[in-house]
């Protein structure tokens, strides 16, 4: 497979990283990974098939997903929209409120870097099971909205068992708990949310979402044998100690509202 076919076998949150740009930085796509593609996690090496027709847990992804469109039109639908942002100045900045500071390229300019430079590696590590099963997504079978309506063309092409996104943001919370080992519960459950944004968008299935985070574990514990990464993880984590005492976001406020709607 060639590079390029690889990366959008990894998914959406893949081809949207490879394409799109941050301003004044580079392409997420152009910056080296960590991990090379052969020391990635095989994802198929963790996840199970996906549900199977009939079972009690294809009823329990359905009964999600049914939970899920209910949240159309909400904030959380409105969050979940902003958690699909993995290229803007401001996708980072998603995790500020659960870290206590608000992070992004020019308040935290390491850690945004740092972020952005295992989003390949979490998202991608998904590509060999998608790759395999070519799950249909939420909204293919439901026929409901999306949170991402121009993104809807690519994500039909696109397997949904495992979620990239879910495995971005899952990794990403792993790391800022290192950064900021006070707020590991705030990020943790941030993290998570983060993933259920993508069931609440009605792009992927809860399975899809959990299995997602189960991936991104295993290629947040290959990131600790890498001398490039835990050097660039001690440099944020000085950062992190000259930017205490900073406050979040405003908005945060409304966040946290917007998470308490389940």
């Amino acid at each position: 497979m060639t590079r390029k076919g690889f990366w959008i076998v990894g998914g959406l949150a893949l081809s949207v990283i490879a394409a799109g740009q941050v301003s004044g930085q580079q392409s997420v796509f152009s910056m080296k990974p960590y991990l090379a593609k052969e020391a990635v996690p095989d994802s198929l090496k963790l996840d199970p098939p996906p549900p199977a027709n009939g079972s009690a847990e294809e009823a329990r992804d359905k009964a999600a997903q049914k939970a899920a469109v209910k949240l159309q039109g909400t904030p959380r639908f409105a969050l979940a929209a902003r958690d699909a942002d993995l290229t803007s100045p401001q996708a980072t900045s998603a995790f500020s409120c659960a870290a206590g500071v608000a992070i992004g390229p020019v308040t935290t300019p390491k850690i945004d870097a740092l972020l952005r430079r295992t989003m390949g590696s979490f998202g991608l590590a998904s590509a060999p099971t998608k790759q395999k099963y070519m799950r249909k997504r939420p909204f293919v079978v439901n026929g409901k909205p999306t949170c991402t309506p121009t993104q809807e063309g690519m994500l039909r092409t696109n397997g949904s068992y495992t979620s990239g996104h879910s495995g971005i943001g899952w990794g990403m919370s792993l790391v800022l708990a290192e950064i900021f080992p006070d707020r590991t519960a705030e990020l943790v459950a941030r993290g998570r949310a983060f993933g259920d944004s993508r069931r609440i968008c009605n792009v992927h299935w809860l399975s899809d979402v959990e299995q997602g985070q189960v991936v991104a574990s295993a290629v947040f514990a290959r990131l600790q044998s890498v001398p490039e990464f835990q050097a660039d993880l001690a440099a944020a984590r000085e950062e992190a100690k000259a930017v205490a005492g900073r406050q979040a976001p405003a908005s945060c406020d409304a966040e946290a509202a917007a998470l308490a709607l389940k």
